[in-house]
């Protein structure tokens, strides 16, 4: 069911490293996203695939990590195994502050399909897109607009209340605590 997905799809930071993504799997997220809304139908998103270890090394030192907590992320021997950069093709789509949400919608059905498969990952929008495209050897009409860092979560992440509107996230014995704002406080 949805519901079950959606309260399973977390922002994890920490992964099994043994349980690799095939570029199968991943063509399989991509091409459940690609037939997703697009406003005005456009189409402007495009997807660099990263799976070899050599490649997610070379990713990884570039993404910044859940500022918020003073623990460096994701733990030495817990990376991600596999990464989806999603890129607006500026021929179709220059301004790219247009894709935004088209953006959204593509990353949420991506992860919603890893989720249902066993696996999580985490939302990155902290990157310079130039050095991600030298390093990835994307070509220049394709603007990395976020980084989707996947791999199977070894992790555990819990769902609490906020209280008194506090909604910053923190990590306790081993267990990552996400408040969320409670339903009387968010409709109007």
């Amino acid at each position: 069911m949805l519901c079950d997905l959606v309260m399973k799809n977390r922002s994890y930071r920490s992964f099994d490293e043994s349980r690799t993504i095939t570029q199968e799997e991943l063509f399989g997220f991509v091409d459940l996203a690609r037939r997703t809304p697009s406003a005005r139908n456009r189409q402007p998103l495009c997807y660099r695939l990263v799976h070899t270890k050599e490649e997610c090394d070379t990713l990884l030192p570039l993404t910044g990590w859940a500022a918020l907590v003073n623990v460096k992320l994701p733990p030495e021997g817990h990376a991600p195994t596999a990464y989806i950069v999603i890129c607006c093709d500026t021929t179709v789509e220059p301004n790219t502050t247009r894709v935004l949400r088209d953006i959204g919608i593509s990353a949420q059905t991506i992860m919603l399909a890893a989720t249902e498969v066993g696996l999580g990952g985490c939302m990155i929008g902290s990157f310079s897109p130039d050095r991600v495209s030298t390093a990835l050897n994307i070509p220049e009409k394709y603007r990395p607009m976020l980084v989707l860092a996947l791999g199977k979560p070894d992790e555990k992440v819990e769902l609490i209340e906020a209280v008194d509107g506090n909604v910053t996230y923190y990590r306790k014995n081993g267990i990552h605590y996400v408040p969320k704002r409670t339903l009387e406080d968010i409709i109007i």
